[in-house]
């Protein structure tokens, strides 16, 4: 397959959510879909198509389901499904190298809503190259790829060093979904120390958000100018990055926040605090998309 969006599954209720939300993503981009299936004991012999190591027939069956439910759903759309005898992470690591965008799922909301994302989700986050949604498991309010959704798409932006890969990808799921873009920069005031230990700096709140907003709107101005279609709502917010994305993720339709390249970065497969947060606490899908 050419272009494409690329899913795993491992036959639970969260990698159908995120099959399911992959293949309106890809209708959504006129590209094909592909459905993956990992585990690292199948034989080679199975792996490639033979009966002879039937080692886990339900999430198999399940793949064949929600293969089928999608092109009933979507008749138009190609869909490919593949096995393959490897460790999961490192599986959709290699396959996502040649995808536009990797889609898996989370835990839902339900029950601990601090611990949304699993390990295998977090490795791959940390590792992959290509743009990551991670949608959590009972994301049933996704609408179809033709249908109007009034919710903004989220950015998360560091506005004294926005990186360009995250904010185009941002404004080209806006304009995908012909919504309006809006645009978080959270900042903190840098504590001073003193007799009595950690005291707020002496500022000018009103001035320092200025500054801010003045910060923001300059980051988004290249952006803004490569895609005059989408409307933008620049805000800034007092209580840190990671904080004003997840509370702008509220009432949002997918989030996008960004992660070094561990290619680029001293520490190698790092997330990032923002990405961090946004995974383990954001309502909405949340798209992971690295950058030097």
């Amino acid at each position: 397959m050419t272009s494409h969006v690329l899913t795993g599954t491992d036959g639970s209720a969260r990698s159908e959510a995120a099959a399911l939300w992959a293949a309106e993503e890809a209708v959504r981009r006129g590209v094909g879909l592909r459905i993956l299936h990992a585990w690292p004991w199948l034989s080679a012999d199975y792996a490639e198509g033979s009966v002879a190591g039937d080692l886990r027939p339900a999430a198999l069956a399940a793949l064949a389901g929600t293969a089928e439910r999608i092109r009933h759903a979507h008749p138009g759309l190609s869909v490919e499904t593949a096995v393959v005898g490897n460790d999961p992470v490192d599986a959709l690591v290699a396959e996502a190298e040649g995808a536009e965008l990797l889609v898996l799922g989370s835990r839902g909301l339900g029950g601990f809503a601090g611990l949304l994302v699993g390990s295998v989700g977090l490795a791959v986050a940390a590792r992959v190259a290509t743009p990551l949604v991670m949608v959590r498991a009972d994301a049933n309010d996704t609408p179809q790829a033709d249908a109007p959704d009034r919710r903004d798409v989220v950015v998360g932006v560091d506005a004294r060093h926005p990186a360009d890969a995250v904010l185009d990808f941002a404004f080209a799921e806006a304009a995908r979904r012909r919504v309006r873009l809006r645009a978080v920069h959270g900042w903190d005031v840098i504590p001073a120390w003193s007799a009595a230990g950690w005291v707020p700096p002496q500022v000018d709140a009103t001035t320092q958000e200025a500054s801010e907003q003045a910060a923001l709107d300059e980051a988004l101005a290249q952006a803004r100018a490569a895609h005059p279609d989408v409307e933008v709502v620049a805000t800034t917010r007092l209580g840190g990055a990671a904080n004003a994305v997840v509370t702008a993720a509220a009432d949002a339709c997918l989030v996008v926040v960004g992660r070094r390249d561990p290619r680029h970065h001293p520490l190698g497969r790092w997330l990032g605090p923002v990405a961090h947060a946004a995974l383990h606490h954001a309502a909405a899908p949340v798209a992971v998309v690295p950058h030097g």
